[in-house]
């Protein structure tokens, strides 16, 4: 499978994106000639630059006074189709425009078909969203992966007035994602940026293991003195390694809570969603006995079972912080035994253990006793890989 892994340390916009991947190997001419199809009267180039010393791609788009005009969605879509670009990238760019717009509808209080594309739907953006969608195609990335987002901070100017940082579409586009604020404040993650990230990628976090083929990056109007202002693409093939992704890890010191309270806690999380929770045993001040409780959570799960937390327990604080969950990689087969169905879970290294949600079903609804329905499935998957 081949990856793309889009590392937003500065944000990202559309025009870093377009630039990035043609710096990562997307032919620069293939895409500006497919972008010339739209027939908006703007002009297209991409020129090496220099940012925080890093040389990257300035993807660059020439409207003209067709930059200022305001569209709705049904307009763009239909430009999208007339175009010639491939039906791969014309689905692609169709579906992050609808889902740009979606955000618009939300923010403004109107009609997704109501909503009036201001910078967004300008020639500039239009090929923004078309390029980015273009150079994948070319670049026959299968799968997209991006960085927690670093939005940036301050104010932005807008159409519609002085606005935070990120503008109100871009808050909505990346809600449930990870985000942080790091470096000047000026906007750094735009909502056609945001908007490819959230449409195309799979997955945001930590960098996939992959062989990396190709490394591009794509450069960002201004030039920073604290970071170099660029969007980073690795480009290359999925690779047999343990799964890395980022998770959170939230923590509790509790000593005040009585076991059951905990345990229903633990349950309340799990149930919720959490990858994990556990309890371990603490001597906390003034010698009272207690507990750590530790839940390690999806990013986008984090706020919600952090509220289950304070809600089920005692405690009145947590620790809450990112890290890397190493996850070799595994699948389910489905083995025949004398009770019925019940799935296998194998490990790239060949190890592999009965699914026991399946086997306590089993157990209770038969009253065999857990063990045996345990060892029915060891020896059913046994004697079906032999």
């Amino acid at each position: 499978m081949k990856l793309c892994y889009l590392d937003a340390f500065s944000g990202i916009s559309g025009d870093m994106t377009v630039g990035a991947l043609i710096d990562a190997g997307a032919h620069c001419e293939t895409v500006l000639d497919a972008l010339r199809s739209f027939d908006t009267g703007a002009r297209f180039s991409a020129e090496k630059t220099l940012r925080g010393g890093i040389t990257a791609a300035k993807f660059r788009v020439d409207t003209g006074t067709s930059g200022n005009s305001h569209r709705h969605l049904s307009h763009i879509l239909d430009l999208i189709e007339r175009s010639s670009i491939s039906l791969r990238a014309k689905s692609s760019a169709c579906a992050v425009f609808q889902r740009l717009a979606e955000a618009e509808a939300q923010v403004h209080g109107v009609p997704v078909e109501k909503v009036h594309f201001h910078e967004v739907g300008a020639a500039d953006s239009i090929a923004d969203i078309a390029g980015a969608c273009i150079a994948l195609d070319l670049l026959g990335i299968d799968e997209l992966h991006v960085s927690p987002v670093n939005t940036g901070s301050g104010t932005v100017k807008t159409d519609h007035g002085i606005l935070p940082v990120p503008a109100p579409a871009t808050a909505v586009l990346l809600q449930g994602k990870p985000i942080y604020a790091r470096g000047p404040q000026v906007e750094l993650t735009t909502p056609t940026g945001a908007a490819l990230a959230v449409t195309l990628a799979s997955r945001f976090g930590s960098l996939p293991a992959m062989n990396i083929s190709s490394i591009g990056y794509g450069a960002g109007d201004r030039d920073f003195s604290e970071h170099a202002n660029v969007l980073r693409a690795m480009v290359g093939e999925s690779a047999r390694a343990p799964e890395a992704t980022l998770v959170s890890v939230i923590e509790a010191n509790i000593d005040d809570s009585s076991p059951q309270v905990l345990g229903y806690a633990m349950e309340r999380l799990m149930d919720a969603g959490a990858l994990d929770a556990s309890l371990s045993p603490l001597q906390m001040k003034k010698n009272r006995p207690g507990a750590l409780l530790r839940v390690i959570a999806r990013p986008e799960d984090q706020e919600r079972l952090a509220q289950i937390v304070l809600a089920e327990t005692s405690t009145l604080g947590l620790r809450i912080h990112s890290a890397e969950r190493r996850v070799i990689e595994r699948h389910m087969v489905v083995v025949q035994t004398a009770f019925g169905k019940i799935r296998v879970k194998v490990a790239a290294g060949g190890s592999f253990a009965p699914e026991y949600e399946d086997c306590r079903e089993i157990a209770a609804r038969t009253g065999t006793p857990l063990p045996q329905v345990l060892a029915a499935a060891n020896e059913a998957y046994l004697s079906q890989r032999s």
